[in-house]
């Protein structure tokens, strides 16, 4: 097992967060320019979950800017910590921005409260774990265990990805406001493969069982051999705020009967956060 939080991984997961599961960042334009905030912005929105590093020519290409002020704030953002040079010549994502995230006060402290139960969690089923929260139609991975001998996922810390294909989507989609809902069944619906649910009239019915359930489950939706459990976590005023998995094999003949262990573990994460403000925590 590996609590999957390092440097690389949030550095990673930082630039695809910035990317925004693919919605490129807008710039300031006045007049005919583009500012200079707006233009590192660029070279940081470059980085993707596909693709986390590249060569000056390639940010050049990739955000449009001229080779020589690509060159120029490269440098900056180097000399600031934000972009690392690789041996190879790449640049990444630097550690500057992983300090930066973690001062994100929306992940830390739901991160801090959740952890010890998902570590009971993966304890108690040797499966990925996964918290994630809402961010527009979107779920956002915070955080994650994964199983040393579980089945490879895709998600990572930073991930974006739509509410109606995850495990932790449907529990956050289910418990959104409903005009976060209607948004979503009102929106084409991603396909990832044949199993994914596409039909409004459908997921409409699924958020209906994960609101009757209280569980949330994700049946090959992105990858045909897996299979996720989530709950929703519940904060000091009782709306929704994050949701919680697991991902196991499709295969998994046991894969329903985790759904008592997943729920259980979301609802003491939701104990500790409900409590937290009369322990002054």
């Amino acid at each position: 097992m590996a609590l999957i939080a390092s440097g690389a991984a949030t550095a990673s997961a930082l630039a695809g967060a910035l990317a925004s599961a693919g919605t490129a960042y807008a710039p300031v334009v006045s007049g005919d320019s583009v500012s200079v905030p707006a233009r590192l912005l660029s070279i940081l929105d470059a980085y993707t979950q596909g693709r986390s590093a590249f060569t000056l020519s390639e940010l050049s290409r990739r955000t449009g800017l001229p080779l020589t002020t690509t060159h120029r704030l490269v440098g900056e953002l180097e000399q600031w910590g934000g972009l690392e040079r690789g041996a190879d010549g790449h640049y990444r994502i630097g550690l500057r921005m992983v300090e930066l995230a973690a001062l994100c006060p929306r992940g830390t402290g739901l991160r801090d409260v959740a952890q010890p139960f998902m570590q009971d969690l993966y304890e108690a089923t040797h499966q990925n774990v996964q918290l994630a929260v809402r961010e527009g139609t979107d779920g956002v991975y915070i955080e994650r265990i994964a199983g040393r001998n579980a089945i490879t996922v895709r998600t990572r810390i930073g991930a974006h990805w739509p509410l109606h294909a995850t495990g932790v989507g449907l529990a956050l989609l289910a418990f959104a406001p409903p005009a976060v809902q209607e948004s979503v069944l009102a929106s084409p619906l991603r396909r990832f493969n044949q199993h994914t649910i596409t039909d409004p009239a459908l997921l409409r019915r699924t958020l209906a069982e994960v609101r009757r359930t209280g569980v949330a489950l994700s049946d090959r939706q992105i990858d045909d051999d897996a299979y996720s459990i989530g709950a929703p976590v519940y904060g000091a005023d009782g709306g929704c705020v994050a949701a919680l998995s697991i991902v196991v094999s499709s295969e998994d003949p046991a894969r329903v009967s985790w759904s008592p262990a997943v729920r259980a573990a979301a609802l003491g994460i939701s104990r500790r956060l409900r409590d937290a403000p009369a322990r002054g925590g």
